[in-house]
């Protein structure tokens, strides 16, 4: 058996290798397919004009041969990175913020730390990248500078693009545009939209708002991690990278359809719990076994389960939870 994945990460010791094996064999030959239909819609001309039919292609997930392709497009990182030739390497060229740069070094060795491509004995050891991503985005982006949580995602995008300037202008795109403020400092946009799932939940999954409000258990307990990393080191990879697909085209509501699939699919599991510390590891379980492993039927899961959820609906609550947050601030 492999003791490290395809990605470079070391699986755990309770790694259960049969069911994975099971799960991949079947998996491969949906990736084969896909990887056909996707090798013909990209006809070698590497670009995509947003339709329903690449909408619903991705949502089948993009083969690893095309994923940084397609996550560049569609996210307009692309377009941003043909429109400022030279913008990266002049970023990490010019002057520097010596307070951003220690906060950056004091995380690179706390960055996955059981994956053997970020290791300082690793050739080429992926640090250095990752190093120069963050230091370029920390002084184009001078608002956010740099937040914990950011080295994992740039980490992730190093891990499938294989290259500093698209991890940089994929990163942009993520904190820029489709995640709104997660990693400013006041964090206002992930406290927002903890409160938004908080919402959602009492609309669809009354009876966990209900536990959570009994037990006074605030939901920035249970989920903030996965909001701050996107599902990294939450979920498997092979699930991240599908929620990524579709986290790129469609932008932030898919983090609240992976939430409520995550705590529809587990509420009886959730609600045996009985007191605080219990309902906090039960949130922990739930992002673990063949539920989430199966990333194939858990990405389908995802768009039937939670019903409908408009961008219009999220950014609604938004605007409602942002005014309690800025009130009680």
């Amino acid at each position: 058996f492999c003791r490290v994945d395809p990605y470079g990460f070391e699986r755990p010791e309770d790694f259960d290798y049969a069911s994975y094996e099971a799960f991949f064999s079947r998996y491969l030959v949906v990736l084969t397919r896909r990887a056909i239909k996707w090798s013909k819609l990209l006809k070698g001309n590497n670009s995509i004009q947003k339709s329903l039919k690449v909408k619903r292609y991705i949502r089948k997930g993009i083969p690893n041969e095309h994923r940084a392709l397609v996550w560049m497009i569609v996210s307009g990182a692309q377009t941003n990175m043909e429109q400022n030739p030279g913008y990266y390497h002049r970023l990490l060229e010019g002057e520097k913020n010596a307070k951003l740069l220690e906060a950056i070094k004091t995380d690179m060795n706390r960055t996955f730390p059981d994956n053997v491509k970020f290791r300082k004995t690793a050739d080429p050891c992926l640090q250095h990248a990752l190093y120069n991503v963050l230091v370029a985005y920390g002084h184009h982006n001078k608002a956010v500078g740099y937040c914990q949580g950011m080295n994992f995602i740039a980490g992730y995008l190093i891990l499938i693009t294989k290259n500093e300037e698209e991890s940089f202008w994929l990163l942009d795109a993520l904190i820029g545009r489709i995640l709104p403020d997660y990693y400013s400092p006041a964090m206002l946009g992930l406290k927002t939209d903890q409160e938004v799932l908080g919402e959602l939940v009492k609309m669809k999954v009354p009876a966990v708002a209900d536990l959570m409000e009994r037990h006074g258990v605030m939901w920035t307990l249970v989920v903030s991690r996965w909001f701050i990393c996107l599902f990294i080191d939450i979920l498997p990879v092979e699930t991240v990278l599908r929620i990524w697909d579709c986290l790129f085209y469609e932008g932030s509501k898919i983090i609240f359809r992976v939430a409520l699939t995550l705590i529809k699919q587990n509420q009886a599991f959730i609600l045996e719990a009985t007191n605080f510390p219990d309902i906090c590891d039960k949130f922990k379980q739930i992002t673990k076994g063949t539920f989430v492993t199966e990333c194939h039927s858990f990405m389908q899961k995802i768009f039937t389960d939670p019903g409908s959820l408009s961008m219009a609906t999220i950014n609604k609550l938004r605007e409602t939870c942002r005014e309690k947050l800025l009130s009680q601030g």
